[in-house]
């Protein structure tokens, strides 16, 4: 039973995979390429075997191949195998995590229904409690028991059908009895309220009233206005009411109808009346005429302003587009300029077009050559795929994975400890500096002596011997002076200031006559050499200024002449560029010309060789056309002479088949009437008449059946004579017909081979 139960199981199995299979397929044509790795992500995806498994693997991963194909721009367009346009590149990529197991999912399932089966056949065996994970319902897995209805195409529409309502009898209850009063359910009672009704309700509240009779109270002729429509009352109403109280003022001064002595003065009072209520209407309609009008001009306004903020937008949109194609129109021709300006560049450094091998020591020896930093215009990225170089850690990413990697390290990472420095010694037992520390004493006074030359600051240039600056001297303090009690002490005051004077003055002019007495024989000297250098001096003077003269008037020749001479280097320099200009550019127009006439004449060769060719060749696939026409209408020829002899065959066979059926039929049914009559005759004829019967057989039997084959043999022999003679006429016909398109044929291929070598030959005698 249970390898039954197994066989079924496989039998279902591969059923459900493939109806899964199905189901993806039917769903969509992306479906597939979007959900590749269902067979490791559902679990609601089965899979019947490992096999089965296998093979999903193996179409996840055709659907997405690792292997990309990286451009190489220096060989883009090109066709040639040795300079492919791609390179082949594995991407590193994996699109499933690693904690993702790739086995099969059916093991745990085989295991456990093989401990169902040693359970179910051995009562000593235990199954294995399974342990199942808790749901946490509450916790982080709660979305899962919560979900809204998917109703895609659900929307809240009104019915269109309107049902009948249910008619159902009133129910009459007993009649109540008259001994007790009835009471009651329900009673309507007025209340005042603290608050206003704007903020308490909607409408205000109306109390009942009661109309005392013979009495119709002014206000209830008010009962149409509610509130929002008149009330509450503004000017238009109560002019209203003033119109209804005087027309009630009026309609009370009118004659009653029962007086017919006052009908006519009714009948005027009643048409000026109407005049007035007509001149009031016309006021109304005037007055609603000016409000629309007024409406309708405030509508044009803003409709006008609507229309100009609309026009702005588009000019301003308008004007922002011009000025994005202006910038990109600038920005372009600025791209285009530096790219040309680099191409003059270039070609000024080769201007005479030499073609020079690459020099390898130059490229590595400069750093900034294209061997060291290649220009990403010429197809080199140096940053392209760089992301693949990018450490990508769970314990750098991430805040957990930094706990994780803080609580693995040991704790004098975390908690550093710091121990003091033992004091360097730098003596011995003895007491004496040791040599290390003696150098080192010494090495410190040189830096030191190093840095003290090094840092050194130069000293100020001494200021010039006879351009010091005088210190103004500081005035000196004013002289107290004392106030004079009397006139005699003022005179007195006055005579010693003056002695004062004369005392200074005095001892000023000792001083200038010792130093005049030190100096007096260079004053003396002076005054000698002064006096003979008088006559020199004019002369020399005069000297001076005939040489500047003359000089004056050298320079000015010398900058006329300059001046002619630049503009005459001018007028020829600029005659020579523009002559040699002239005879650069003629030349290489020149050259240019040459050089493109050599390639028209060229190309102009190869399109009449071409020209030749493709002639030949179009007359001689015409021709095979031609004939292929001419063989393809004689084969659907014979294809149809064979099917309609063939119908035609067919067609006497079904009528020789049926005639031969309807005789058997007839024979048959002669043959039994036959038989009847002659079982009859039989039994009652004689041995005379029993040969009489057999001559006539003979005779009815063997005659016409020769006289049939003689008539036969007839006809054959006059039909093969004529199918003898139409087989000669046709093979006669068609092999002369061949034989003849044969030598046309040649004859053309001659004529064409001919007129291709004259043609060649005319062209290079041309050339």
């Amino acid at each position: 039973m249970s390898h039954v139960v197994t066989t079924e199981e496989s039998q279902t199995k591969p059923q459900v995979s493939q109806t899964r299979c199905g189901v993806r397929s039917g769903l969509g044509g992306n479906f597939s390429s979007s959900r590749t790795y269902d067979f490791l992500y559902d679990p609601m995806f089965t899979v019947s075997s490992e096999k089965d498994h296998k093979k999903e693997n193996i179409q996840a991963t055709l659907i997405r191949s690792r292997l990309r194909k990286v451009p190489r721009f220096r060989a883009m367009f090109s066709n040639l195998i040795h300079y492919p346009r791609y390179s082949l590149y594995w991407d590193k990529s994996d699109p499933i995590p690693p904690f993702i197991s790739r086995e099969w999912k059916g093991h745990a399932e085989q295991h456990k229904e093989a401990l169902k089966k040693l359970a179910a056949t051995d009562t000593s065996f235990q199954m294995p409690k399974e342990v199942y994970e808790d749901p946490d319902v509450a916790g982080k897995n709660r979305y899962k028991y919560f979900e809204r209805p998917f109703l895609p195409f659900y929307k809240q529409m009104p019915f269109s059908v309107v049902f009948a309502a249910t008619k159902t009898e009133p129910y009459t209850f007993p009649p109540a009895s008259t001994k007790y009063p009835s009471i009651p359910s329900k009673c309507t009672v007025g209340t005042q309220t603290d608050y206003r009704d704007a903020e308490v309700q909607t409408d205000p509240y109306s109390p009942e009233y009661v109309i005392c009779q013979d009495s119709i109270p002014e206000l209830l002729t008010l009962a149409t206005l509610t509130w929002g429509r008149g009330l509450p009352a503004g000017q238009a109403e109560v002019e209203m009411i003033e119109r209804a109280r005087e027309k009630r003022a009026w309609e009370a001064t009118l004659p009653p109808l029962s007086d017919t002595s006052q009908f006519e003065k009714r009948r005027k009072m009643m048409d000026e009346m109407e005049r007035r209520e007509w001149a009031f209407r016309e006021q109304e309609i005037q007055k609603l005429q000016e409000i629309r009008l007024e409406v309708l001009k405030q509508l044009l306004k803003k409709r006008e302003e609507n229309q100009n903020e609309v026009n702005m937008k588009r000019l301003n949109a308008q004007w922002s587009r011009l000025q994005e194609a202006k910038e990109a129109k600038v920005a372009q021709i600025q791209h285009a300029h530096i790219s040309m300006m680099r191409k003059l560049v270039g070609k000024g450094k080769n201007i005479e077009g030499k073609l020079e091998r690459r020099n390898i020591i130059k490229d590595y020896t400069d750093y900034a050559s294209q061997t060291y930093g290649p220009l990403s215009r010429l197809g080199r990225f140096p940053d392209s795929n760089s992301e693949n170089f990018v450490v990508k850690n769970h314990f750098l990413n991430t805040y957990e994975g930094l706990v994780e990697l803080e609580s693995c390290l040991p704790d004098f990472v975390t908690q550093p400890r710091i121990r003091p420095l033992k004091p360097k010694v730098i003596t011995t037992k003895d007491g004496f500096l040791k040599r290390a520390a003696r150098m080192d004493h010494e090495l410190a006074e040189v830096h030191k002596a190093l840095l003290e030359k090094k840092n050194k600051v130069l000293e100020s240039k001494k200021p010039l011997r006879f351009l010091q600056k005088k210190p103004i001297p500081q005035p000196r303090l004013p002289t107290p002076t004392l106030e004079m009690s009397s006139n005699e002490e003022e005179e007195i005051e006055m005579a010693v200031i003056y002695l004062q004077k004369l005392l200074r003055g005095r001892v000023i002019q000792n001083v200038m006559f010792e130093g005049k007495e030190k100096r007096l024989e260079l004053i003396q000297e002076l005054r000698t050499s002064h006096a003979l250098q008088e006559d020199d001096r004019l002369v020399k003077k005069a000297e001076k200024q005939v040489t500047l003269a003359l000089q004056r008037q050298r320079n000015l020749h010398e900058h006329k002449v300059s001046v002619v001479e630049n503009h005459l280097a001018g007028l020829e320099g600029r005659a020579l560029a523009d002559m040699f200009d002239f005879l650069s550019k003629e030349l290489v127009r020149l050259q240019e010309e040459r050089r493109i006439h050599a390639f028209a004449m060229l190309a102009e060769r190869q399109r009449r060789m071409r020209e030749a060719e493709e002639s030949g060749r179009r007359q001689v696939e015409q021709r095979r056309l031609r004939e292929e026409d001419q063989i393809f209408k004689e084969v659907i020829k014979v294809h149809q002479s064979t099917v309609t002899s063939y119908l035609e065959d067919i067609i006497l066979n079904t009528e020789e088949n049926t005639a031969e059926e309807q005789a058997r039929a007839e024979v048959e049914k002669m043959a039994e009437e036959i038989n009847d009559i002659a079982y009859e005759l039989e039994s009652r004829r004689t041995e005379l008449q029993s040969e009489e019967i057999v001559a006539e057989l003979v005779y009815s039997f063997l005659i016409p059946e020769v006289q049939k084959e003689f008539v036969k043999e007839k006809v054959r022999n006059a039909q093969r004579k004529h199918i003898l003679a139409a087989h000669q006429i046709i093979h006669g016909n068609t092999e002369a017909m061949i034989l003849k398109k044969f030598a046309e044929h040649q004859q053309d291929e001659i004529s064409d081979t001919d007129k291709l070598h004259e043609e060649v030959t005319q062209n290079e005698e041309n050339q």
